[in-house]
This record gives structure tokens, sequence and C-alpha cells, in this order.
């Protein structure tokens, strides 16, 4: 990946929180390239192993990280005191906490829908407010959060999992208003319909989804990564409680 040096994260700590989805090993690759020193954290141990083993095959070292749920305020606390113990200071923070799910909006349970907000949207609160007040105290900080294009569009089955997205972008622009005095940006990235392998273009267009995007094929991680470097870097300084979708054209899809 070239980038230009403005974006250059060198010298950088970034906490890199994923629910568990395929793409976010890649992103946080994307971060440990541009210079960033990267501390995984994921609901298991595979997916924050997943995490730091993409992060050392660029870095060639030893990638921290903490495994545990961060949905609660005593939980967001220990994810804190891990990243304390080998870092002294947090200046980019991303949230990935796209729990995927679908279901008929008749026959969600309470106990479906009170745990897929707690997995995306109490979480990203939860983690936001404890690095946030790291950021506050240093007065700078970069939020980004990874959403989905259904937080402005609406799929059958997905009601549940669109509200957590739209709580999501509704908590990207509140943390972006309150904290922005304080040289903290906060934004989100988008993705729509998306895959972390290489699918050949001809596999990819016999979908209906695929054919359905402007662009006919589905997103992938390296996609994201520029923009991802840029919003958690210095130079991102104007830009904030913006979603930027990433998505093939799809949002712009009547």
């Amino acid at each position: 990946m070239t980038l230009p040096a403005e974006y250059s994260l060198a010298g950088h700590t970034a906490i890199v929180a994923s629910s568990g989805g395929d793409e976010t090993p890649q992103l946080a690759a994307a971060l440990a390239e541009a210079g960033a020193s990267v501390f995984a954290v994921a609901r298991h141990a595979d997916a924050m192993d997943a995490i730091r083993a993409a992060v050392s095959t660029v870095t060639g070292g030893e990638t921290h990280g903490y495994a545990g749920r961060w949905d609660t305020p005593e939980g967001a606390a220990a994810v804190i005191a891990a990243f304390a113990a080998t870092h002294g200071r947090v200046d980019i923070l991303v949230n990935d906490t796209r729990s995927f799910f679908a279901k008929p909006a008749a026959e969600i349970s309470l106990h479906e829908w009170d745990e897929l907000h707690a997995r995306n949207v109490r979480a990203t609160f939860m983690l936001s407010q404890a690095a946030g007040e790291w950021m506050l105290a240093q007065q700078y900080g970069r939020i980004v959060n990874l959403i989905s294009n259904l937080a402005e569009r609406a799929v059958i089955n997905c009601s549940a999992y669109s509200a957590t997205q739209a709580a999501v972008l509704s908590l990207t622009r509140s943390f972006a208003v309150e904290w922005g005095r304080s040289e903290i940006r906060v934004n989100a990235v988008g993705s729509g319909w998306s895959t972390a392998e290489d699918i050949p273009l001809e596999a990819q267009r016999e979908e209906l989804l695929v054919r359905y995007t402007p662009m006919r094929r589905k997103g992938h991680p390296r996609d994201l990564a520029a923009m991802l470097v840029y919003l958690c870097s210095s130079h991102c300084d104007y830009p904030s409680g913006q979603p930027v979708y990433i998505d093939g054209g799809a949002n712009a899809h009547p």
C-alpha cells in the first residue's frame, strides 16, 4: 500500500477492537504498515490471534492483545489496563463491532435484540468512552468506527442489525461534536457486501447482491485500508463526525 507521507502513523499507538470479522486483521495490518503500534482486542482468543498474526507479518515483532468482552465498564477497563501495561498513550481507536444478524423482524427475541446491541453498540460506546478518557487528557485522538451501509439502508430480515449500525453512526457524530475541541476526530468507514477472500469476478457476479452493486464486485479490506489510515492520521484534522461509504456505489443505488 503506497501512502502519502502525511498519512504516516509512525510513533502512534492504535487499539483495534473486533467482533471477530475476517476483515479486521487486514485492516489492522494496514495500520501497522503505516507505522502504528497495534494492540489487538477481540471477544475470543482465535480472533485476537488472527489480528496479532496479521500485524506481526508486517512488523516482524510481537503484537500484544486482549481477549474477552468489553461491553461493560469493567470489560472496557480491563482492555485499557491490558493496553496500559505495554503502551503509554492511545492515539487511535478502531471499533469494528459488526456482528451480523439476520432474522425476520416478527421472530426476533428480546434476548437476541439485547445481545446484538451489546456486541455492536454498547461495546463501541464503552471502549470509546474508556479510550476517550486518555485522549481527552492528552488533547489528541482519532476514533474510527467500522459500520455497514445498512446504517442508512433497509434490507429484508436485517432490522436488528441495521438498527445497531445506525446507532453506531449516531455515536460517531455525537462523540465528534462533544470532543472536537479536544483535538479528537471521530469518523466512520462504511462497507457494503464484502469479503476478505480473493474471489474471481466471474464467481462473484453469480450472486444477486453483487449484480445489484454498481461496481459489480464485492468489497475487500484493501478497498478500505487507505481511507482508514487517513482517518487515523494527524493529517485528518478537519473531517469529523462523517461516514465515508466505500461500498462500490451501493448507497448511491436507488
